[in-house]
């Protein structure tokens, strides 16, 4: 809803109090009245969930959004959910990684009208991490092999792994920068003899 849905999102769940019908009824995420920074979503309760709070902040152009359930009081859940936020702020950083349409690798295309095609990532993509470990962050690429033309913009042709002290802490997939079309006949042939003497 926020990334795809930015102006509903605002207009629906960051307001405080609407009137229908001539009854007024507040917004019940107390968060909103808070902490300025906090712009919805999402509160409810039942017997057997207890309170329970979806609650999304931006604080300097980041984005946290913490997600309470089973609290025992409504005040519970709001506390609760205002500790995690700013938990979340304090203590981590979101990184931007490489930008929409950014290349990240040349990969070699085989029987195609051009012999190298870019690779990147549909959307940007961040990294959420402890404070300071960005540095240690490790990224491995991998792709479709063989890569065979014709090939569209946007085509899945690899992923990039991330690790952060031996362990992977995220995959995306990566894809075309541009669209490659098929080589004539002599092209596609001589690419394929290459290819079985490999």
């Amino acid at each position: 809803m926020i990334r795809d849905f930015p102006d509903e999102y605002k207009r629906l769940y960051s307001v405080k109090e609407y009137t229908y019908n001539k009854i007024t009824q507040p917004n019940r995420n107390r968060l909103l009245w808070l902490d300025p920074n906090v712009d919805g979503m999402k509160t409810g309760h039942t017997e057997s969930a207890g309170y329970c709070l979806i609650s999304s902040a931006k604080r300097d152009g980041v984005r946290r959004i913490s997600v309470v359930l089973g609290a025992p009081t409504d005040a519970a859940r709001a506390t609760e959910s205002q500790k995690l936020l700013n938990y979340g702020f304090q203590y981590f950083d979101s990184t931007l990684v490489y930008k929409q349409g950014q290349s990240i690798s040349q990969l070699k295309v085989w029987k195609g009208n051009e012999n190298q095609l870019a690779s990147t990532v549909a959307n940007d993509l961040y990294l959420t991490l402890p404070k300071g470990q960005y540095a240690n962050v490790k990224a491995v690429i991998s792709s479709t092999q063989p890569l065979l033309a014709p090939i569209k913009k946007g085509q899945v042709i690899g992923n990039v792994k991330f690790t952060l002290n031996g362990k992977v802490i995220d995959e995306r997939t990566l894809v075309a920068a541009k669209t490659i079309d098929g080589a004539g006949i002599l092209g596609r042939a001589w690419d394929s003899i290459k290819l079985l003497l490999q």
